[in-house]
């Protein structure tokens, strides 16, 4: 199942970090180890600096083998949301949806 993460780094932690000069290659461990089909750096929830992690997660067990890293690396904030790619949505009956509850 394909799972967006909206990753939200505490900007105490992460400038720790980086005055350590040990973000890049915190995160690029972290990227080796969960492969992201895609990774977006940029705002997260409440302008901290954020990433967006796109990941395929087999089994709901294994959302705590992407999400685990930026926790234990970063004390990071995550959301998780289920994502589909268009040929996901040309799969949905929404005839039948809205038959049956509309």
């Amino acid at each position: 199942m394909r799972m967006m993460l909206l990753v939200t780094f505490p900007t105490a932690k992460f400038n720790e970090l980086c005055r350590q000069g040990q973000i890049g290659p915190k995160i690029a461990s972290i990227i080796e180890d969960t492969k992201p089909e895609a990774i977006y750096f940029g705002k997260g929830a409440g302008g901290q600096r954020g990433a967006i992690v796109i990941v395929d997660v087999p089994t709901p067990a294994d959302l705590s083998q992407v999400s685990e890293p930026w926790y234990l690396t970063f004390e990071a904030r995550i959301e998780t949301s289920i994502c589909m790619l268009p040929e996901d949505v040309g799969k949905i009956d929404m005839d039948a949806l809205v038959e049956k509850y509309a």
